[in-house]
């Protein structure tokens, strides 16, 4: 994403102060990973020398807070004050699953966003009280305006909290209620009228009965992102009236049909008989044509809110009658083969998808034909119903040639799949997801006048056939179960509405060029906006009922809350010249009404025009404003919910591309959509008890561990996941990070500070440089996960990896600690900002805040280093794995004996110069073979033939093959690296200037470096490589004895160590600190010899002379194996030696 100094500006996706945002409120809002992520992202911008601007909205248009504050009134009414409410089951709301296979939504639950939120609450003043609100308090909120006062400062406080770098003064809220902003949309919405992007008409969207209008997506309280599913009636006319039908006088006067809900109408060739659920409720309605209409109420809600019903907008049935009334019905169905055909049962017809009245095609569907042939088997079953054997005497219409499957797919894939019955459950979902799609995609129609046609290419043609003859009706209901936040159940509704025209090939045009430009950040997230681009068309964009700005032409309609909210952003740059509090009521210093935003005024300050208009605002006024808006926009990036693609940010791209239509530089340039937030890998519930608000969060592990954990909770558009085991470590982490600090900080006086640099500086300051590099790459892709391990778990290990290295190569160097201090923090500030601050002020000495100081410089990482860093950091966790194996394989040896595990005292790192001569043949012929395919290796076969003519590898067959996998494997890492016959650093002088490191981590008393060409044994010679050196141990003779503290008082007591030949007291001193915890590095450790070894430490200790009897080692003398028995300067040790600990 291009950046400049300037023209860098962030985005977040507004609070909304919806019902459902109510229910958690500023204290109680959800944890979001959002605003922390964007908070990461420009401290890091800043540190980078980039001017960012950060605003913070909040969204109040819509139903949610107009909804809940009428509930409290009714409440109140029905209730009394304070209420006393009798005590209601609450039902959870389910969505109903899709009766045709679909795309899984992995975003969306089961439950409904208001259930899981409301926490098992039926009633609004119970949800408010669990909010800690009190009965007078919660009273006001039956004005829906102090929702407006309550919520934005709370909202404000706690985001300070958590540490969130806003521009507050641009902080603003929506609606009517603040007069500017409500002047900006009315501005947007004349000019995009004015260039023909809104018109009026008849249009189907989800509609509330109960609220008398449409419910849009963020008006409901389950449901979002559904849409209207079209569907075709087929009209099944009933030949013979069964007696419960008859029995009803205005039934008989009409004709009378069964009407199926289909998504396939061109199946209907195959018809051979109808499904009803015998337990279902039906209904009778008349319709405009004067015919009567069997179907479940619920369907024909729906067809009168659509015109199909004689009455409109409701349902007065001419009779009620169950499924099992209406068994055995004969019928006369459009384009079927048969003449007549049977109503049947089935079990499985629900009344909450469709009609209820379901066709059959056995031929096509696995469900119908599985049905079928049970009621066909099932004697007892028919005669409960009344079915004769007549009525099932039908055998599958061959309709449609599918690839694979045939004619008959349904039959086909039951029996391959070993479908027997209905209750094959499984493998019925698994069979018609198998050949739905692809009968309707690949399928050819074998019969009708459309034969030899593909399927997808007549379904259209045969819906209109169908309607043309009046043998079907267009209809349409939800995809899945909508729930107003009134509380009811929505319809589909044609309706008289205002729409923007979305999909209108010119602005759709516009709108891919915009998307063809931003940074989409991940792949998945353009594929969706593509996806949305496709289908999306005309969108309701007004309704009549809750909280908003009114259509300016025509204001007896409000804009709905996803129409009001698409270009805001361009309002941040101007919002602190117009308001100085959330909702303007308190005017500006430039005193401009809100009267005087005339749509000429945002003309020249959005840049519409260079003329200045005629108002009584001040000119050098309005060209400070244009400027902040020149300078500010485009928006750099927007970050929001993975679920707003469908709707709201592609809103977002077209409306940019409607009123800057000709100014592509004032298109959005990035958008990163994250998934919603998990707590413990389970979506939080209040119900469940499964629930953490941000105050929770903030009071329980302060914001630095709770953004750290936040950070750690994910980087893709999956649902990130909060662990309150990270934040509970994150705590102890940034505590022990404090005290690290203080520590180092302490020891700067006894470190080295010498000019020359020893190995182990010279890699942790390469490796630094690299992960400086790394994190600045995370942060400016928004992987904040990532950028958490470089910038801190990687960025720490690694020091404390070298300070282990260098604790025997002279301690810590100071230019090297202050420069991991410096670089530390300051990387480490974007996510972590308080800890990071006060260690960058108060324990570093510097004066400005972390916040203002640039992103450490790194320089180009020296990479053969760092490989060399990680080379020895390997070969130190092989050598010590291979010690352990080592120890183990002699504890095996002897059945039997006693098993005494004996360490190796000594050991050599056998290192090779080259690949064997065999190997190094391999690579060589191996390289030959890629750059002869294109720098590509050719499969295995062509290698093994190639390498199994080589002479020289004849005696080497086995493991030829191995070996060259393992070239592959590499290959496929490094490239053609893999085919160098050397490592790129001196294996050798890295083990050399490490060795003591390496001799103490594994706590060997000597170790050597050989080369293999030295060694006798073959087996090493042929098999150690460059880049990874073998070691072999031994355990050279020794003897134990036993150190004593004589010194009273002392945490010190007696310690068993053994003694080498050659050994001195700094080498037993070091084994010593090796062995036992309590014996420090820093204690200086004095060795006494009896002067009689024999008698000596056998006489009883005078406590007033603890040495009496003793003679000092000193410090050159040399111990020596002599008889089994120890000897010091040629003297005789005995069992037992003293020691004391030298006053400094």
């Amino acid at each position: 994403m291009p950046l400049t100094c300037r023209e860098m500006r962030l985005t977040c996706r507004e609070v909304r102060l919806t019902c459902r945002e109510v229910r958690l409120t500023c204290r109680e809002v959800r944890l979001t990973c959002r605003e922390v992520r964007l908070t990461c992202r420009e401290v890091r911008l800043t540190l980078k020398g980039k001017r960012c601007l950060f605003p913070f909205g909040l969204h109040c248009t819509g139903m949610p807070i107009k909804a809940s504050s009428d509930k409290l009134q009714r409440e109140l009414k029905q209730f009394g004050f304070p209420p006393q409410f009798e005590e209601i089951q609450v039902h959870e709301v389910h969505e109903t699953a899709a009766s045709e296979p679909t795309i899984v939504d992995k975003s969306k639950g089961k439950k409904s966003k208001a259930t899981a939120k409301a926490g098992g609450f039926k009633f609004q003043w119970q949800i408010m009280r669990s909010l800690g609100l009190d009965d007078e308090e919660i009273k006001q909120f039956t004005d829906s305006n102090y929702w407006l006062d309550y919520f934005p400062p709370a909202t404000k406080r706690d985001l300070q909290r958590v540490g969130l770098h806003v521009d507050w003064r641009r902080s603003f809220i929506t609606t009517d209620r603040n007069p500017y902003y409500d002047s900006f949309v009315r501005w947007q919405f004349l000019r995009l009228k004015q260039r023909d992007k809104v018109a009026f008409g008849k249009r189907y969207t989800i509609y509330s009965p109960k609220d008398d209008q449409p419910c849009m997506d963020h008006d409901r309280a389950s449901g979002e992102g559904v849409a209207p599913q079209e569907y075709t009636l087929i009209k099944m006319r009933v030949v013979e009236l069964p007696s419960a039908l008859a029995a009803i006088p205005s039934v008989t006067q009409h004709p009378v049909y069964l009407v199926a809900a289909t998504l396939r109408p061109e199946t209907m060739y195959g018809q051979t008989n109808c499904w009803l659920g015998p337990d279902i409720v039906y209904v009778a309605v008349l319709s405009r044509q004067e015919e009567v209409f069997v179907c479940t109420r619920r369907a024909a809600t729906n067809m009168a809110y659509q015109a199909i019903l004689k009455e409109e907008n409701v349902v007065n049935p001419l009779g009620e009658l169950k499924g099992h009334q209406l068994m055995g019905v004969k019928l006369s169905a459009p384009m079927t083969s048969y003449s007549v055909i049977y109503t049947l049962p089935m079990l499985t017809v629900k009344d909450d998808k469709g009609t209820g009245v379901v066709t059959s095609v056995p031929s096509d569907s696995p469900d119908d034909f599985a049905a079928l042939t049970d009621i066909k088997n099932k004697p007892a079953l028919r005669e409960k119903y009344g079915i004769t054997e007549e009525m099932v005497a039908v055998e599958p219409v061959p309709i449609i040639d599918v690839p694979e499957y045939g004619s008959l797919s349904a039959p086909s894939i039951c029996q391959t799949m070993g479908i027997k019955s209905q209750n094959d459950k499984d493998k019925l979902v698994e069979a018609k997801e198998k050949v739905y799609l692809k009968g309707f995609y690949e399928g050819v129609l074998i019969v009708g006048e459309y034969s030899g046609k593909k399927v997808q290419d007549v379904k259209k043609v045969l819906q209109d056939v169908l309607v043309k003859n009046n043998e079907a009706v267009m209809y349409q209901e939800p995809e899945k179960l909508v729930v107003s936040r009134s509380g009811e159940e929505c319809v589909v509704a044609l309706c008289d509405q205002w729409y923007l025209k979305y999909g209108e090939p010119q602005w759709r045009q516009r709108a891919q060029c915009a998307l063809d430009n931003l940074n989409t950040f991940h792949d998945e997230v353009r594929k969706n906006f593509e996806y949305t681009l496709d289908w999306l068309k005309e969108y309701a964009c007004s309704r009549t009922y809750g909280l908003g700005t009114k259509l300016p032409w025509d204001e007896s309609w409000l804009i709905e809350s996803l129409s009001d909210s698409t270009i805001y952003m361009a309002y941040y740059s101007v919002a602190h010249f117009l308001q100085r509090n959330f909702d303007g009521s308190t005017g500006n210093e430039y005193n401009i009404k809100a009267e005087q935003m005339t749509p000429e005024v945002w003309d020249y300050v959005f840049c519409q025009t260079d003329k200045l208009p005629k108002t009584q605002i001040k000119a050098d006024v309005l060209q400070k404003m244009r400027r902040e808006f020149e300078y500010w926009y485009p928006v750099d990036l927007r970050v929001s919910g993975k679920d707003l693609i469908q709707n709201h940010l592609t809103y977002y791209l077209y409306n940019h591309c409607a009123i800057w239509p000709e100014q592509p530089q004032r298109w959005p340039q990035g958008i990163r959509a994250n998934g919603h937030l998990l707590l413990n890998s389970e979506k939080m519930s209040k119900s469940t008890g499964n629930f953490m608000t941000l105050a929770d969060a903030l009071d329980k592990y302060g914001a630095d561990a709770m953004r750290l954990a936040l950070a750690n909770a994910g980087d893709s558009i999956e649902d990130a996941n909060f662990e309150t085991s990270v934040a509970d470590s994150a705590v102890l982490r940034l505590w022990t990070f404090v005290e690290l600090v203080k520590e180092l900080l302490a020891e700067m006086p006894k470190m080295r500070t010498d000019e020359s640099l020893n190995v182990s500086d010279k890699m942790f300051l390469a490796e630094m440089d690299l992960k400086i590099r790394e994190s600045d790459e995370n942060y400016s892709g928004l992987l904040f996960k990532e950028a958490l391990r470089t910038s801190y778990f990687e960025y720490s290990n690694l020091f404390h990896q070298y300070r282990e290295r260098v604790a025997v190569q002279g301690g810590l160097h100071e230019k090297v600690v202050m420069r991991y201090l410096d670089t530390q923090v300051r990387i480490l500030s974007p996510i972590c900002p308080h800890v990071c601050d006060h260690l960058w002020q108060s324990l570093l000495g510097n004066q400005i805040s972390v916040m203002r100081v640039k992103w450490p410089e790194a320089a180009q990482p020296d990479h053969v280093l760092v490989e060399a860093s990680s080379y020895l950091a390997d070969i130190s966790h092989t050598f010590r794995l291979r010690m352990k194996s080592a120890m183990a394989n002699k504890n095996k040896k002897g059945a039997g004996a006693a098993k005494v595990s004996e360490k190796p005292s000594h050991g050599t790192i056998w290192v090779a110069k080259t690949y064997p001569e065999w190997q190094s043949c391999i690579l060589a012929k191996m390289e030959q073979m890629s750059m002869q395919n294109g720098n590509q290796l050719p499969d295995n076969k062509t290698i093994s033939k190639t390498l199994g003519g080589v002479p020289e590898l004849k005696k080497y067959m086995k493991k030829v093959m191995p070996f060259a996998q393992t070239v592959r494997e590499r290959v496929s890492i490094k490239g053609d690296l893999a085919f160098r016959n050397t490592v790129d650093f001196d294996e050798a002088q890295i083990i050399s200037e490490s060795i003591d490191y390496l001799r103490d981590t594994l706590e060997l008393e000597f170790l050597e470096v050989k080369w293999t060409d030295s060694c006798e044994d073959e087996r090493i010679k042929s098999d150690v490589i460059p880049g990874e050196p073998y070691m072999t141990f031994a355990t050279a003779p020794h003897v134990m004895i036993r150190l004593v503290n004589p010194v009273v008082h002392s945490a010190l007591f007696s310690y068993t160590v053994a003694i080498f030949d050659q050994d001195t007291v700094s080498r037993i001193s070091a084994r010593m600190v090796r062995q036992e915890k309590a014996v420090k590095p820093s204690m200086k450790i004095c060795l006494y010899r009896y002067v009689d070894p024999v008698l000596g430490s056998r006489v009883i200790p005078n406590m007033n002379s603890v040495l009496a009897g003793t003679e000092p080692v000193l410090e050159s003398d040399i111990f020596t194996l002599q008889d089994d028995g120890v000897y010091v300067a040629g003297k005789p040790v005995g069992e037992k030696l003293l020691f004391v600990v030298a006053s400094s």
